[in-house]
């Protein structure tokens, strides 16, 4: 007599079979990834195939990508690539294990073309060599072995008798599996960790911060004059605090570069050829000065600009000390991870407080804002100033080098333009009726600002009050008291530079060179 098995259960089975092949080509992408991990700790850590095909990710996005990005995201782009490309990565490895078979091997073949993706990705900065594609390989090569070992774990014996029903052969596959496919993940993680602290033990950039002390100053930064911060609660502070102070790269890990290990050439057309190293750096004589930085990437009213102290050294001694050729008028700055940027040499020695950063707010560069060192020019947006992380200097050329972001679309030289926002009351928020304090910040940076203006409902425009002025290479506060009635209510707000230029009311986009119009927005006052 055969036994039959329920149909709810022959039809239990197949689905089991569908999830556990999906669940091995997910346990596969992560060896693959774990394993690359660990192979890139002797070799870069951007070599890895997860930050190789990112990095790749974040060169090759269109533009109106990565002004979504910024836009949706803010300064939490990168965490979002991340759990995009995380999720990305399950879904081709479940689909990877739904079509391997053990004699059609059809999703081994699929992770060799994303191996060969992940090669390909590994030699896209100028940074990297044929080393960058060993993790890849090895993580691929792993990969593929555990995708073999799994699915055939799942592979069913056929019973000799069609009437018999081998029990004990049809469970011992699915235990095979539970128990090979936890601990390859287990360990998929483990080596994963493992090269993720090992490469950090190797480079121990935190403790290598931890141990600098600043450099003494006596070219200090002036004071800051009682009102200069107008300490309306909820609207920005005259100086940035380090941890939230904007952060906007190209960089998916952040570079760990020690001072021992810095070095600066600055080559091209110079008259001679000069090599820094940190001990050099620090022996010439340190200034402190206070700058307002801006991402050209700014929406209106954005958040993207802040104002700190920084200690570092005139760029301008160095060029001179290199000997610039008359014909250069384009300083090609490169970071250790490769980027880019491109500064007009004029504005390295027109007089302005351009500098080799080294310190932050009174403490050594935040890893993320440039540690060791890092470049700060007053009046010139990040993407053609900013470089951190800096470890050539190449005088050339407008007409002959082409920095990273001016390839991609932006303009080659951005001076920042004249800008101003509401910081408080915030948007839809709820206010009583009656005397209404409102206050942001403004900038022109070179320029200086003369006068914010605020307007509600389009009637005439009212003069704000200004916090003293800093210096001209620094934002500048302001204060508007407003006498508030119920309803629904739309304030703008507009600056006027030192120069006599106003802000224009057309809304532009920030590419090619910074966003353009008024600021504005609806406040709700309640009777």
């Amino acid at each position: 007599m055969t036994t039959q098995a329920p149909p709810e259960v022959e039809e239990t089975r197949p689905r089991r079979r569908i999830v556990a092949r999906g669940l091995s080509g997910i346990i596969a992408a992560g060896v693959v990834l774990g394993v690359g991990e660990l192979a890139a700790v002797p070799i870069d850590p951007n070599s890895s195939p997860f930050f190789a095909v990112g990095n790749v990710t974040v060169d090759r996005a269109p533009e109106f990508a990565r002004e979504f990005a910024i836009e949706t995201f803010g300064t939490n782009d990168k965490p979002a690539l991340f759990i995009g490309m995380s999720i990305a990565m399950v879904l081709i490895g479940a689909l990877i294990g739904l079509i391997e078979r053990p004699r059609r091997p059809l999703g081994s073949v699929a992770l060799i073309v994303l191996g060969l993706v992940a090669v390909y990705a590994s030699q896209q900065r100028i940074t990297s060599d044929w080393t960058f594609a060993i993790p890849s390989i090895v993580g691929v090569v792993f990969g593929i072995l555990v995708l073999r070992l799994l699915i055939g774990a799942l592979a069913q014996v056929a019973p000799k008798d069609p009437d018999s029903k081998p029990v004990s052969e049809s469970r011992l596959p699915r235990r095979k599996f539970l128990v090979l496919g936890t601990g390859i993940a287990a360990a998929a993680v483990a080596i994963g960790v493992a090269g993720r602290y090992i490469g950090a033990r190797l480079t121990d950039v935190v403790a290598d911060r931890a141990n600098f002390r600043l450099p003494s100053v006596k070219d200090k930064a002036k004071p800051i004059a009682a009102g200069t911060d107008i300490n309306v609660p909820g609207s920005t502070t005259f100086l940035t605090p380090n941890e939230t102070f904007y952060r906007i790269d190209t960089a998916l890990q952040v570079p760990k570069l020690v001072r021992d290990d810095w070095q600066l050439r600055i080559h091209g057309m110079v008259d001679r050829e000069i090599t820094l190293n940190w001990d050099d750096l620090v022996a010439r004589t340190a200034m402190e000065r206070t700058i307002t930085l801006t991402c050209v990437s700014n929406e209106v009213g954005g958040p993207l600009a802040g104002n700190a102290t920084w200690i570092g050294y005139a760029i301008k001694d160095l060029l001179d000390e290199a000997g610039v050729d008359p014909e250069a008028d384009m300083l090609l700055s490169t970071s250790v991870d490769g980027w880019t940027s491109g500064t007009p040499v004029a504005a390295l020695r027109d007089g302005r407080d351009a500098i080799l950063a080294v310190s932050m707010n009174g403490e050594p560069l935040p890893l993320e804002h440039g540690y060791p060192v890092r470049q700060v020019v007053p009046g010139l947006y990040g993407f053609v100033s900013a470089t951190k992380w800096v470890v050539d200097w190449e005088l050339t050329r407008f007409d002959k080098a082409e920095a990273y972001w001016t390839k991609r679309g932006w303009g080659a030289q951005a001076p920042i333009k004249t800008a101003s926002r509401i910081d408080v009351p915030a948007a839809l928020a709820p206010v009583p009726a009656g005397r209404v304090v409102v206050a942001g910040t403004a900038w022109a940076q070179r320029r200086g600002i003369e006068k914010v203006e605020i307007r509600v409902d389009k009637q005439e425009w009212q003069q704000a009050v200004l916090a003293p002025e800093y210096s001209i290479d620094t934002w500048r506060q302001w204060t508007y008291e407003w006498d508030a009635t119920a309803g629904n209510h739309v304030i703008e707000v507009r600056a006027t530079d030192l120069d006599g230029n106003t802000q224009t009311e057309e809304r532009t986009p920030p590419i090619p060179g910074g966003s353009t119009g008024w600021h504005n927005r609806t406040i709700i006052v309640r009777a």
